[in-house]
């Protein structure tokens, strides 16, 4: 594995990932109307533009085996962590803590003292065991459907 900084042209196969994950790896926390509200696959065409405007704005990293993306992460130069993902087939393999870890360091040379994150059920834990700190429960509506999610904050001094 090999982890890249973000190139438009890996926007699609992002979005893909990301549609794909939602649908499989969050599945065991949230329920069938939830994943739809979160992300429907007919929404997805409609995201390419708006994703590539912020994946390019935002530190955006892509895990890569071989040629196939397998994750991604990207910070806002404000110290946000607005997406981390990996493919489904290839969950538990270090590919998040590589990318966060790629995320934190890149903060650090930001001198940011902090980084905060709106982390799904799914992965607070995740969060919780590299020290990021529940602030509050959230709930998002999102076609009128309630999503749970955990706003997050880590210290980095």
């Amino acid at each position: 594995m090999k982890v890249v900084k973000y190139k438009e042209t890996d926007t699609e196969e992002i979005i893909n990932l990301f549609y794909e994950t939602v649908h499989t790896v969050n599945a065991k926390d949230y329920s069938s109307l939830e994943l739809y509200a979160w992300v429907s696959f007919d929404e997805l065409q409609s995201k390419v533009e708006s994703w590539k405007e912020s994946l390019s704005r935002n530190i955006t990293f892509v895990a890569k085996n071989k040629d196939k993306i397998v994750g991604f992460s990207d910070l806002t130069y404000r110290g946000h962590l607005d997406r981390l993902y990996v493919h489904k087939h290839y969950q538990r393999q270090g590919i998040a803590t590589t990318l966060v870890n790629l995320i934190e360091s890149e903060a650090r040379k930001l001198d940011l003292v902090c980084l905060d994150t709106y982390a799904s059920i799914t992965a607070k834990p995740f969060f919780e065991h590299r020290g990021y700190q529940v602030v509050c429960p959230q709930s998002v509506v999102r076609k009128g459907v309630s999503l749970i999610n955990f706003k997050m904050t880590k210290n980095l001094k």
